[in-house]
């Protein structure tokens, strides 16, 4: 089922921060998880789902995405830490 979605990848807590957004959050972290994605997560390590937002609409998905990604770090690590303020990796929450 196709859901769209922003989201979050990191390496470690305030490490390195990959903004993405996905119609199948769940395929897409595996992806990233198992080295599947080439770019910056599968070169940084990002394995780690630490945010993510599901949206009705894929064009509010991809506004909020862009919105994020021209946002300063201190402003992203604010967001991830208003949800998951341990840095927990959310992927075992999604693919219950």
């Amino acid at each position: 089922m196709k859901q769209p979605a922003v989201y979050m990848m990191t390496n470690k807590r305030n490490g390195a921060i990959y903004t993405g957004v996905t119609s199948n959050l769940i395929r897409r972290v595996y992806e990233h998880r198992n080295n599947l994605v080439d770019g910056y997560t599968k070169k940084y390590g990002c394995k780690s789902l630490v945010f993510f937002e599901i949206h009705n609409i894929m064009e509010s998905a991809i506004k909020r995405e862009k919105k994020i990604k021209a946002s300063t770090r201190n402003w992203k690590i604010v967001l991830i830490e208003e949800k998951n303020p341990e840095w927990i990796d959310l992927y075992e929450e999604i693919s219950k």
